[in-house]
C-alpha cells in the first residue's frame, strides 16, 4: 500500500532564545547529597517537561536550585526506552512543530524530527469475503490534488471535506488569546456545531482526536481542540530521531552540573523548612519550591490542589495502553498514521515507526506501534498483545500479521489531565501560597506546550517574587 510522497514544510528556523548560554552537563546522583553552597536556592519537585521547563529557566536567570526526581531518569512522561535496538517511545506520542513555546526553546535542527505524511488512512472495516477497505485523508491546503482524489470517498461527505478545509483556515487565522476566551464546550457538541457529519466524525475525527485527547468520548474542551487544531494546520507532526525522550533530554543538556538529584522521591512540602524526602533528608528552598509533578502526585503533595480541583467537576480517567511489534517489513510504505474507522475492536491508531524514522530499529528491521484507548486494567499483556495481532489480521491479513514479534506493551495510567469543560487553557498563576509554585500540563494546557509554558511561568514568578528578574 503506497501514498504518493507528500510535500512537507521546511523544519522550522533553529531557535535563538538563549541556546548557546543554556548549554551545560548534567551531572545528576542518586545517591550523593545536593551540592552545599553558601547561597539560597530553590527547589524544583519532578523532572518531567515542566521542572526542565523551570529549571531552565531558572538556570538563564542565574538562580540556583536543586531538582529532585523521584524516578532514575528525566523526562516525565515523554520518554523512550532502546531495547535490542528499538526506540520505544513511552506511549504514543507525536510532536507538533508549531508550538510555539517549544519553537522559542528547543534546538528543533538538533532533533533532527522527521515528518508524518499530513494526513491520514482511515480503515474502514472488510465485510464478509470482501477486500479490507482503507480511505487516504491529506490535508487539503498542502496536497491539493491527494485531496480532491478522496473527495468522494465514503469517510464523510463531500461537504464534510469542505468543512475541514474551512475549520483548519479559520483555526490557523485565529489568535490563541481569542481560542482561549472562546465559549466552551466539549469537542463532541463543538463538532456538531460545525456542521461535521456523524460519518466523519466516527470513521475519521473520532479515533483521531481520540488518539490526541486519549478520550473517545470528545468530552474534551473544545478550547484546546480548536488550539490543537491549530497547530495541526500550521506545522507538521514530527518524531525526533532519537526518540521523543530526545526532547527532555536536549533540556537536560542545558542544567548545571550537580543540580539534579535523581531515585529522589519527595514525601512533604513545606513552605518554610523545604522538601523532605522519603528517606527523612529535608532539602532546604529557601528562595521557593516548585511543584512540577503530575496532578494524582502534586494533589498528594498539596491537598489543597485536590480539594480545589474537586469541587469544581469530577476526575475523568485518561489512560492508554502502547504495544510495540518488531517486524520484517511494513505493510504500508509510507511514513503515514492508520485510524481505525471501522467503530470494531480495540485498536485506535497505528503506524510503522520506521517509516517515520528508521532509527527507531535495527538495520533491515521494522518497528509497528499499535495504541488502545483506556487502561484495559482488566487485560493482561499477553491477551492484548493476541487480540491485537488478530485484529490486525483483519486488516492486513493474517499470514502477515502473525509473523509480528511483541516486543513490549507500555500502560499509561495518568497520559493527561482531565480537560473537560471548565478549563482554563491559558493557564493559571503558578503561586498557591508563600513561596510554593506550582506547573505541569494539568495547570495549563495538555500538551508539550502546556508544559513547557507552565514550567517557565512558575520559574519567573519565583525569580520575581524573590526580586531576582533580570
Amino acid at each position: 500500500m503506497h501514498v504518493h510522497a507528500p510535500h512537507l514544510l521546511p523544519a522550522p528556523p533553529k531557535p535563538h532564545h538563549h541556546a548557546a548560554t543554556l548549554r551545560f552537563a548534567v551531572a545528576a546522583s542518586a545517591s550523593a547529597a545536593a551540592p552545599s553552597a553558601p547561597d539560597r536556592k530553590a527547589v524544583i519537585v519532578g523532572g518531567g517537561l515542566a521542572g526542565l521547563a523551570a529549571a531552565t529557566h531558572l538556570t538563564s536567570l542565574s538562580v540556583p536550585f536543586t531538582l529532585v526526581e523521584a524516578s532514575d531518569r528525566l523526562g516525565g512522561r515523554v520518554a523512550t526506552d532502546v531495547v535490542d535496538g528499538y526506540r520505544l517511545d513511552r506511549g504514543f506520542q507525536i510532536f507538533l512543530t508549531a508550538y510555539p513555546e517549544c519553537r522559542r526553546l528547543l534546538d528543533f535542527p538538533a532533533l533532527r524530527l522527521r515528518p508524518f505524511y499530513p494526513g491520514a488512512l482511515v480503515f474502514s472495516g472488510a465485510g464478509d469475503g470482501e477486500k479490507p477497505s482503507f480511505h487516504l485523508l491529506s490535508d487539503p491546503f498542502r496536497l491539493p490534488l491527494r485531496s480532491i482524489s478522496a473527495a468522494f470517498s465514503p469517510i464523510g461527505t463531500l461537504s464534510d471535506k469542505v468543512l475541514v478545509g474551512l475549520t483548519r483556515l479559520r483555526a490557523a487565522a485565529t489568535p490563541d488569546d481569542v481560542i482561549l476566551s472562546s465559549p466552551e464546550t466539549t469537542t463532541a457538541r463543538h463538532l456538531e456545531q460545525l456542521g461535521f457529519s456523524p460519518s466523519i466524525v466516527e470513521r475519521f475525527l473520532r479515533p483521531f482526536l481520540a488518539g490526541i485527547f486519549f478520550d473517545p468520548a470528545l468530552d474534551t474542551s473544545s478550547r484546546l481542540f480548536e488550539l490543537v487544531f491549530k497547530r495541526l494546520a500550521l506545522g507538521d507532526n514530527a518524531l525526533p530521531e532519537d526518540g521523543i525522550g530526545a526532547i527532555a533530554s536536549q533540556l537536560a543538556g542545558r542544567l548545571p552540573a550537580g543540580s539534579v538529584r535523581l531515585s529522589s522521591r519527595t514525601a512533604a512540602i513545606d513552605p518554610y523548612s523545604g522538601v523532605t524526602l522519603d528517606t527523612g533528608e529535608i532539602i532546604s528552598g529557601e528562595l521557593g519550591v516548585i511543584v512540577a509533578v503530575e496532578q494524582p502526585e502534586a494533589e498528594k503533595l498539596l491537598p489543597q490542589l485536590s480539594n480545589s480541583e474537586k469541587s469544581n467537576k469530577k476526575s475523568a480517567e485518561r489512560s492508554t495502553v502502547c504495544l510495540y511489534f518488531s517486524a520484517d517489513r511494513a505493510l504500508v510504505e509510507d511514513p503515514i498514521l492508520l485510524l481505525n474507522g471501522s467503530g470494531k475492536g480495540i485498536v485506535n491508531n497505528m503506524f510503522f515507526a520506521t517509516n517515520v524514522a528508521p532509527s527507531y530499529a535495527p538495520a533491515g528491521k521494522v518497528l509497528v506501534s499499535v495504541s488502545l484507548v483506556g487502561s484495559f486494567a482488566d487485560r493482561e499483556d499477553a491477551d492484548l498483545a493476541e487480540e491485537v495481532v488478530r485484529e490486525l489480521g483483519g486488516w492486513f491479513g493474517a499470514g502477515e500479521v502473525a509473523s509480528w514479534t511483541h516486543l513490549r506493551t507500555y500502560r499509561i495510567g495518568f497520559a493527561q489531565p482531565d480537560q473537560t469543560p471548565p478549563t482554563t487553557p491559558a493557564g493559571r498563576d503558578p503561586r498557591i501560597g508563600d513561596g510554593v509554585y506550582v506547573c505541569g500540563d494539568h495547570w495549563c494546557s495538555a500538551t508539550f506546550d502546556g508544559a513547557l509554558v507552565s514550567g517557565r511561568r512558575a520559574a519567573e514568578a519565583l525569580a520575581k517574587d524573590r526580586g531576582l528578574s533580570s
